[in-house]
């Protein structure tokens, strides 16, 4: 059964669109048809960013309301997300190939739970401080919402990164053009409908699906106040140049080439630490940008890592994303697949030994390539420097710890990163010295009130916590 839209969602009402192109995205599990949405067009952009302009400068609308107030909005939107959480399971899989498992928790309960988390923070209020100045007299600091936010979403965790930017710029009062990837835009429409059921003022949010070309001009438009985007290092890099010449503020969150820190007494009973293992290693088949795909090992025990997760790889249930059981489904697409296997061919050719894994499972359809175990690459090689985007991990050795930071810290990227360590606090002081925005002791998952982002080539700004709160406002002094 595909899913058909023949209308957008701009200025609170479902308008048709400026052209008769659509887009239709494939499942990667059936390389069947999902559904069809409009294509958005410059003249649709357009039309989204004057409803969101004229929806913040109305002087009695979304960006003056009390943040109490958008706070109770924001609590009922996330309703109306848990009243569709089937339908945001089967949506997403079906279209980016995340097994059902995760989508339930990460795609549903996680989008849900970072809304409720901005919603608490707007609900307590307090934006505005007044302090003594050093010359004399006071200052009030007043944090007002920045404006209209162009919010440019990826594929891989479409909702959870939507509400990574959706969430904070509505507690702040801003208002919304999301434009979701071409690949995940089925998604897109029921939160869009969601936004409508929760009873949003018009313009607020408003959806636009559409193509890079088209995406580049939302960055571009002069009604735009504040860009927000996911994706990779290349695509980040344009943004950020196009922003840099407006002088609009950005948030990119880009690539990763995470490293995972084994120490010499870390525990490896995949029983005790595998579902850890999974979620910050081969997540969503390996298509996460936090993942910790450089697996560094103690030279002494080596041998044992690398069986360790050559085991765990090769235990990993493969096969449709609409299966409970399925542990790694297919990657988003077939040119997605096309460049994982050629990343292999690549660590192959660099005389990589392939310990688990490295062909495509013995499935009748589907993009998909099984979990593949590198070992005997050093950190200089082309499987440690880029990143991937799927189920590959490789395995290098280290000597000692300093050395092991050393190499950690070698690469263009720091987004992620995990240790593992049977003593937590010695866990900790290595993950301290490891230059990366984020990362973990024997586990690893975003937290809605912690900072997230990356340094290096992983990107520039924060989500999530007061942080991302902060992003979407601007701050007046006024002397008193």
């Amino acid at each position: 059964m595909t899913i058909s839209y023949q209308t957008l969602f701009i200025g609170g009402e479902w308008i048709a669109p400026s052209s008769s192109e659509v887009i239709a995205p494939i499942n990667p599990s059936t390389e069947e048809v999902a559904g069809s949405v409009p294509e958005g067009q410059s003249a649709d952009i357009d039309a989204a960013v004057d409803a969101a302009r004229r929806a913040f400068d109305d002087p009695f609308g979304w960006s003056a309301w009390e943040p109490e107030r958008r706070a109770e909005l924001m609590e009922r939107l996330a309703d109306e997300l848990d009243a569709r959480a089937d339908g945001f399971v089967e949506r997403v899989s079906s279209q980016n190939g995340m097994p059902v498992a995760v989508a339930r928790q990460l795609e549903v309960g996680y989008p849900s739970a970072v809304l409720r988390y901005y919603a608490g923070l707007a609900a307590k209020g307090g934006f505005d401080e007044v302090r003594p100045g050093f010359f004399g007299g006071e200052i009030e600091v007043r944090r007002r919402p920045l404006g209209v936010v162009a919010a440019v979403v990826p594929w891989n965790f479409p909702q959870a990164l939507t509400m990574f930017k959706l969430a904070p710029a509505l507690a702040a009062g801003c208002t919304l053009v999301i434009k979701p990837s071409p690949e995940t835009v089925l998604d897109a429409f029921l939160l869009a409908e969601a936004v409508e059921a929760a009873g949003l003022p018009a313009g607020v949010v408003n959806v636009v699906p559409a193509g890079r070309e088209v995406g580049a001009y939302l960055v571009a438009h002069p009604g735009v106040d504040k860009v927000a985007f996911t994706g990779s290092t290349a695509a980040g890099r344009a943004i950020a140049e196009t922003c840099g010449r407006l002088l609009r503020p950005v948030t990119l969150e880009l690539g990763g080439k995470s490293a995972a820190i084994v120490l010499e007494d870390a525990e490896l009973d995949l029983a005790q630490i595998g579902e850890g293992l999974f979620t910050s290693t081969l997540l969503n088949n390996g298509q996460t940008c936090f993942l910790g795909t450089r697996v560094l090992a103690p030279r002494s025990r080596y041998g044992e890592v690398v069986d360790a997760f050559s085991a765990f790889a090769t235990s990993l249930q493969v096969g449709p994303a609409s299966a409970p059981e399925t542990q790694i489904g297919p990657m988003a697409t077939a040119a997605q697949r096309d460049r994982v296997e050629a990343c292999i061919a690549k660590g192959r050719s660099e005389h990589g030994q392939i310990t688990a894994g490295g062909k495509r499972p013995e499935l009748d359809r589907g993009f998909f390539v099984e979990p593949t175990v590198f070992a005997g690459l050093s950190n200089s090689s082309t499987l440690a420097r880029e990143e991937i985007f799927g189920p590959v991990l490789t395995v290098i050795a280290y000597d000692g710890v300093d050395d092991a930071v050393r190499i950690a810290n070698d690469s263009d990227f720091g987004l992620g990163g995990t240790v593992w360590t049977a003593d937590p606090e010695r866990g900790a002081e290595v993950a301290r010295r490891v230059r990366t925005g984020t990362i973990g002791v024997n586990r690893y998952i975003p937290d809605p009130a912690a900072p997230f982002g990356g340094v290096k080539n992983s990107g520039i700004g924060r989500e999530l916590g007061p942080e991302g709160l902060a992003a979407y406002q601007q701050l007046q002094s006024v002397y008193l």
